[in-house]
């Protein structure tokens, strides 16, 4: 029988990233970012103008393009980590482009997370599903900080336990909650009470 399966996001659950964005942003860009909640496309100016959605795409593939060495770990992910994988095995599903997926590995590796790692671009419920197919796992989790995420995957996986994360402090009270959608099972935003909720979804004695 396969070992449960933990399958978890990596930006603003694992690392954050906004943070290091809006600082590079201003710094190398003049661009303000405000972390107040609202889409990226809206959140984006240089003085008064808010940026097209061309340029807010451009600026976002350039800080994955040389500024991931920027991004530190949310507190006590890689313990939160090293901890779950003594119970269950663990991928890393990322809404990256497919190019940046070496990166990505390696920047999580040097991190002390040696996972695999797949990239994924739109709603994720569909990987999801691929991957605990192909893992074989009766019981597994799912980890993200994106309320749509949720509802993709309780689409497609409606079996996985749904964990709304989203460690960034700045913009956790602005987040729409999955939850209260009705799309994850819990919301919990730090990893000391995160944690106990995971092992204790892996270790149902039914699926998730």
């Amino acid at each position: 029988m396969a070992r449960p399966l933990v399958i978890s996001d990596c930006d603003e659950v694992l690392l954050h990233m906004v943070r290091h964005f809006r600082d590079w942003l201003d710094t190398e860009h003049g661009v303000a970012f405000s972390l107040d909640g609202a889409s990226f496309a809206q959140s984006m100016r240089r003085g008064d103008a808010v940026l097209q959605e061309a340029e807010m795409w451009q600026l976002l593939n350039g800080f994955f393009d040389t500024e991931m060495p920027r991004q530190t770990p949310i507190e006590g992910a890689l313990a939160a980590m090293a901890e779950l994988q003594r119970e269950a095995d663990m991928v890393i599903l990322t809404n990256l482009q497919d190019r940046y997926g070496a990166a990505r590995l390696a920047q999580l590796r040097a991190f002390g997370i040696d996972v695999p790692v797949f990239t994924n671009q739109g709603p994720k419920g569909a990987r999801i599903r691929r991957i605990m197919d192909e893992h074989g796992a009766d019981r597994a989790v799912f980890i993200d900080d994106l309320a749509q995420h949720h509802a993709s995957a309780a689409e497609h996986a409606p079996r996985i336990g749904r964990l709304h994360f989203c460690g960034e402090p700045a913009i956790a009270p602005h987040v729409p909650c999955a939850l209260g959608a009705g799309h994850a099972h819990a919301r919990i935003d730090n990893w000391a009470e995160a944690v106990p909720w995971l092992l204790d979804h892996l270790h149902q004695k039914e699926p998730a």
